[in-house]
């Protein structure tokens, strides 16, 4: 049990039980709602817990008489400096210094494990992350909400929760049609056709030729390669022409998207984010499964034809009131019904979603996360009334909005435009500041808050930069290590011999003491993390433990008695190497969920 969080509820519980046994208190009580939290002010002692107060109204007694006699047999135990009462009926614990030796000892001890959790009771989570759309290689928007997938599912199996990562590939509809006429141009392009791409854009379904990317260079001459020039023909004038869309949309439209999720997985693998499952939009439409959805919906009796209001604001000139398929999506939180069904027969974009959740939910996903850019901002309510009504309310989903990465250089924005092909690629960002450095920025911020992402600034060896400040106390408990083997043998330094061995006692300081209090801090980081789905407070958290532990190197600098390292009394040196092997492990623990790799020196 390394959370101090439940070492301590155990024993009030214990307190509790005891007090009923002697007639002080009922017989089974509820004991769920007793909770055991660090007060918002570290002066008020070290943990508080409310027993009193939610025990007091059943038990039929007062609060605070309560609270007094719990503290007094509170103050008994082990571990109990002081017990006080405090307000209506909180019970303040300042607990001993033995007590968070021990805590530095179960760090050791539990090494990479530490902070790991049964939070979770293996309950599976679908995490969808990344998803976008297969029509070109990722910006850095896609990173952002790639790596808060990827961490957030990480915490959550720390938690204890079995995960599915899964990334839903959009190869239907409008955009990668797009995708396929663009490449078509490139296919042209490759057999030496000299049409210009403004002529070619009027070809174009609304007349637009939308990826101009050089990226799609290649898969034109893959096309060329594969098909040779059975897809285009020649004019009179000898110059080559393109077929119709029918002839060549299907066949092409599967290279070109099989050739950007190649390019995309080739992306994430450099960026160190991994999926359990890709699934295809496309084979879910051709296997039936919006009408299943559509189906079970109607059994629910969710299912009606009517016609909605116009739209608020400026009404479209396409609008009209006709009838529509609509789901009963009001019943279930959102503003508005939705349609499902557009005026040709063909499905809505948010039928095919249903049915993408729907199928989740048959393979055996009842929690379901889904990471979106914040342009999905206006879809989160509509999505989690339809799987409300489409899991008959036994599913749930969350929605992790990830607003804007603005790509900076010294301050000045760095352009982007995706269509016009002169975008800066995820790639690129990588290829120039490294995984570690995009991984650890892109949770330096709550998902939902917009991200600056300096190329100068993350490279700057300076606190302002957390990825260097946490790094740094890595290497630097690492260094420490590594000079401390000129007093100690390789195993007198291993930490299952420094959690049994070293005279950690020694540690009196306060600066020492709040280091360890803030390592025992960790698991309850983890759980609580893992609940409210924020991968950031990962880095946060570490970021806070860096700083307490350079602060105490600092000191160290300065006053010659609280230096790690000190030949002339090796006792000390010992339970000091110890603390610093805990910061190692719970640093590189945290770095683990993030996908950071923890340094071993800085260069």
């Amino acid at each position: 049990m390394t959370n101090f969080i439940n070492i301590l509820k155990e024993q009030i519980k214990v307190e509790l039980e005891d007090m009923a046994g002697a007639g002080r208190l009922p017989a089974g009580l509820d004991l769920d709602r007793v909770a055991v939290d660090p007060p918002r002010d570290p002066a008020h002692g070290d943990v508080a817990t409310n027993a009193a107060l939610v025990l007091a109204k059943p038990a039929g007694l007062k609060p605070r008489a309560l609270a007094e006699e719990l503290a007094g047999r509170l103050a008994r135990r082990a571990g109990v400096s002081a017990a006080e009462v405090a307000g209506p009926g909180f019970v303040n614990l300042r607990l001993d210094d033995p007590f968070w030796h021990a805590r530095l000892r179960d760090i050791l001890r539990a090494g990479p494990a530490y902070g790991d959790s049964g939070v979770g009771r293996g309950v599976v989570v679908n995490v969808e992350y990344v998803s976008a759309n297969p029509t070109g290689p990722m910006h850095v928007g896609h990173g952002r909400g790639a790596v808060v997938g990827d961490a957030l599912a990480a915490l959550l199996e720390k938690a204890g929760h079995t995960v599915t990562r899964e990334y839903y590939v959009n190869d239907a509809g409008a955009q990668v049609d797009a995708l396929a006429w663009s490449s078509y141009f490139r296919y042209l392009e490759a057999l030496g056709a000299t049409i210009s791409p403004e002529t070619f854009a009027g070809l174009c379904p609304g007349g637009e030729l939308q990826y101009r990317g050089e990226y799609l260079i290649p898969v034109g001459q893959e096309l060329v390669q594969k098909y040779g020039d059975s897809l285009a023909r020649r004019g009179e004038d000898g110059e080559w022409e393109g077929k119709a869309a029918e002839e060549w949309l299907a066949p092409l439209r599967a290279v070109a998207v099989a050739r950007m999720m190649a390019l995309i997985r080739d992306d994430l693998a450099a960026l160190g984010v991994r999926h359990d499952l890709f699934t295809s939009e496309r084979e879910l439409v051709e296997g039936g499964a919006v009408e299943r959805a559509v189906e079970a919906l109607k059994a629910r009796g969710l299912v009606y034809t009517g016609v909605l209001e116009a739209p608020k604001g400026k009404v479209p000139e396409d609008w009209e009131p006709r009838p529509q398929m609509l789901f009963r999506a009001t019943q279930f939180g959102d503003d508005v019904d939705r349609p499902l069904q557009k005026s040709d027969g063909s499905w809505t974009y948010f039928a095919t979603d249903i049915a993408y959740h729907h199928d989740k939910f048959r393979r055996g996903f009842k929690a379901m996360i889904n990471v979106w850019g914040a342009d999905h901002g206006g879809y989160v309510k509509r999505m989690q009334a339809a799987v409300k009504a489409i899991t008959g309310g036994e599913g749930a989903l969350d929605v992790k909005l990830c607003q804007l990465v603005s790509l900076l250089r010294g301050g000045e924005p760095v352009r982007m435009s995706k269509r016009a092909g002169t975008f800066v690629t995820l790639r690129e960002v990588i290829d120039e500041v490294g995984r570690d450095v995009v991984r650890f920025i892109m949770l330096t911020r709550r998902n939902d808050a917009p991200l600056d992402f300096d190329l100068d600034r993350v490279m700057e060896q300076s606190r302002e930069n957390p990825v260097f400040y946490v790094q740094y106390a890595h290497a630097r408990c690492r260094s420490a290590l590594r000079h401390a083997r000129a007093l100690f043998a390789a195993d007198e330094l291993s930490p299952e011999r420094l959690a049994e061995a070293a005279p950690v006692a020694r540690l009196t300081d306060p600066g020492e003491l709040a280091l360890i209090k803030h390592m025992a801090g960790w698991p309850r980081v983890v759980e609580s993390a893992a609940e409210a789905h924020e991968p950031h407070r990962v880095a946060f958290y570490l970021y806070d433990l860096a700083a307490a532990f350079h602060g105490l190197w600092t000191r160290g600098m300065d006053d010659a008695t609280l230096r790690f390292i000190d030949a002339a009394d090796r006792d000390r040196t010992a339970a000091r190497l110890a603390l610093v092997q805990a910061v190692a492990t719970v640093i590189a623990s945290g770095l683990r969920i993030m996908g950071v790799t923890p340094v071993e020196e800085m260069r």
